[in-house]
């Protein structure tokens, strides 16, 4: 069983060894995403459920928006370990933090964080310095999958059809299907695959499949788009605009896919879409092509992620905010 209720205000490493004794001696654990989990977070979250489920384990999956699931990840949840954020438990023996660079991106259950016995986060973002009682962080990894396949591995759990295809989505969606990956994720993929991914089947439904009133949305919020050649150190900006009725209405895949159809501008180093949750209130995904680190322009404003992948959330007018966004680029830090 995991030790009790640690020190609060104390956050500390872990190794591999270390986490896998956290998880393989928990009877309880709930296993969190961050808020509009993408495939990383919930694939990741799924399949050490997944593991941790055989086991023995009682184990609840969740996140703290939206109600469900995005419709392309619902059909990873093979043994219905996924509950609402209002069921989770208020008191749990292990709470494991997935993909979540810091607490406030558990939205409502960010609070789970202070009553859990025991709280294991494990991430891959370069921003995340460490939160709950034990913290197993690897910047290196190109998504948190990597290092949930990494723990697999160390627990002796079985990597069967169902927790290749939940790794399998974190990997592809991470990596930008697999051209940001190294050799040794190339390989993990080729194991996943010999374990039975259909690589057709999983990729389509989370990359290549959109509504037809997609391109409605789609060409509005193009309209939007502005290239501002000097900002970004010289190195060129575009951003463009996603309005309420729109994030209100369209599914989350829909509304997550714009930026990477911004990034291909060729005269900008970064794409920004700044997206309206609320009357006043943005939250922003940021990219960089490999020569920017967005990471510190996004940690500047208060949020976080990967050095070429990003985002925040600010109160605001969209005009002051993209401001901010210029002030943060211009003093964020050139990558090697």
């Amino acid at each position: 069983m995991v030790a009790a209720e640690e020190s609060r205000g104390v956050s500390r490493p872990v190794d591999l060894d270390e986490a896998v004794g956290l998880l393989t001696g928990a009877r309880q654990v709930v296993l969190l995403a961050h808020v509009n989990p993408d495939a990383d977070a919930l694939g990741s979250a799924l399949a050490l459920g997944l593991a941790l489920h055989r086991r023995g384990a009682q184990v609840q999956v969740s996140f703290g928006a939206p109600e469900q699931p995005a419709e392309s990840l619902r059909a990873l949840d093979v043994a219905g370990l996924v509950v609402p954020h209002h069921r989770v438990a208020h008191v749990p023996e292990l709470l494991v933090v997935l993909d979540t660079g810091s607490v406030d991106r558990l939205g409502p259950l960010a609070d789970r964080a202070e009553t859990a016995g025991t709280t294991l986060v494990i991430d891959h973002h370069v921003s995340n310095s460490g939160f709950g009682t034990h913290y197993y962080v690897d910047p290196r990894a190109e998504a948190t999958a990597v290092m949930v396949l990494h723990l697999l591995d160390a627990m002796g759990a079985s990597v069967d059809l169902p927790t290749a295809r939940c790794l399998y989505a974190g990997l592809v969606t991470d990596t930008r299907n697999f051209r940001a990956a190294s050799p040794d994720t190339h390989a993990m993929a080729a194991r996943l695959l010999v374990a039975g991914v259909d690589a057709e089947a999983v990729t389509r439904p989370l990359l290549d499949t959109h509504p037809f009133s997609w391109l409605s949305m789609l060409s509005v919020v193009l309209g939007t788009a502005r290239l501002e050649v000097g900002e970004a150190r010289g190195l060129g900006l575009v951003h463009a605009r996603i309005g309420r009725e729109h994030v209100s209405c369209g599914r989350q895949e829909e509304i997550e896919s714009v930026i990477d159809v911004l990034r291909t501008t060729a005269e900008a180093e970064v794409a920004v879409v700044l997206k309206q949750v609320g009357e006043h209130r943005w939250t922003a995904s940021m990219r960089s092509k490999g020569r920017l680190d967005v990471a510190a322009a996004a940690s500047a404003l208060g949020g976080g992620g990967h050095r070429v992948a990003s985002g925040f959330t600010l109160e605001g007018e969209a005009p002051d905010i993209l401001d901010r966004v210029r002030h943060a680029l211009a003093d964020a830090p050139l990558l090697g």
